[in-house]
């Protein structure tokens, strides 16, 4: 299992093993460049930890070096790691949550494609001010501009050269995470948001039948280069090709037993309409 605290230690180890292997296979760091396509100054950054090398540059380095396949084996799964980056939510809160509203909007502006599988609430932007109000409710300190960045982000929503689906599970849609009259205008907001030509909104029925997988956790999928994964304690960012591959493959399966469309968008005022009864 993944600790978030050993994900540091993980990358040393990789730069070590792939020193390891290059001065096994008798490669000097600038004929190893040379073989592979790099700098000298990219192969020294990678083998004192200074660069994290893609999943990508360490199989083009295995190769040229001729690795062994234990040691393919064993070198993959740390870059796998060392592409994994973990942001803790006590240590969010110390620098401020509009810090990390900042981060995700910078990420909103340099991608284009964006999936987000929401099994348990309504991410940001989505949401009314009520409901972010609520969602900020448990974490001490003043939210107030941490909740203006979150609304300035959601501009992005209407750039018709960025394409969203949202996938949400119908527990999400019910958690009542604010008082129902204010559930009500949440799920409205959703079903009028889903009207956008470049927004898709889709649900997970809980009758719609058995689902051969269960929702773990909220993820996001960037275009085909990152995926984070919300838990309770922090956030991962996972930036291993092979990783996010598994992540945007989990998305489809999901899609598959969804609503979409105007099933999806009645599906969500029928569910407004039970909490305004």
């Amino acid at each position: 299992m993944l600790e978030p605290e050993s994900i540091d230690g993980r990358r040393g180890e990789l730069s070590e093993a792939l020193r390891r292997v290059r001065k096994r296979a008798g490669f000097t760091g600038e004929r190893l460049a040379s073989r592979v396509g790099m700098s000298q100054s990219k192969i020294s950054k990678i083998e004192t930890g200074k660069t994290v090398p893609t999943a990508f540059d360490v199989e083009r380095i295995l190769r040229v070096l001729k690795a062994t396949p234990e040691e393919v084996e064993e070198i993959s799964a740390l870059a796998r790691v060392a592409n994994t980056q973990y942001q803790n939510w006590r240590s969010s809160l110390r620098r401020g949550l509009h810090h990390k509203q900042a981060e995700l909007a910078t990420l909103e502006a340099t991608s284009t494609t964006f999936r987000y599988f929401l099994p348990a609430m309504i991410t940001g932007l989505l949401q009314t001010p009520e409901y972010a109000r609520a969602s900020l409710a448990s974490l001490p300190g003043d939210h107030t501009r941490a909740l203006m960045k979150r609304f300035e982000r959601q501009s992005v929503l209407y750039d018709t050269g960025k394409d969203f689906t949202f996938l949400l599970t119908e527990q999400a849609l019910r958690w009542p995470l604010c008082p129902r009259s204010e559930m009500s205008v949440q799920l409205e907001r959703i079903a009028a948001l889903a009207e956008l030509p470049n927004v898709r909104v889709g649900v997970l029925p809980l009758e719609r039948g058995p689902v051969p997988e269960g929702p773990l956790s909220t993820f996001t999928v960037y275009d085909q280069s990152l995926a984070t994964v919300e838990t309770f304690t922090g956030a991962l960012l996972i930036r291993s090709a092979q990783d996010v591959a598994l992540y945007a493959e989990t998305f489809r399966l999901f899609e598959e037993h969804a609503l979409f469309g105007a099933e999806a968008r009645d599906f969500i005022r029928r569910a407004a309409e039970a909490f305004r009864e």
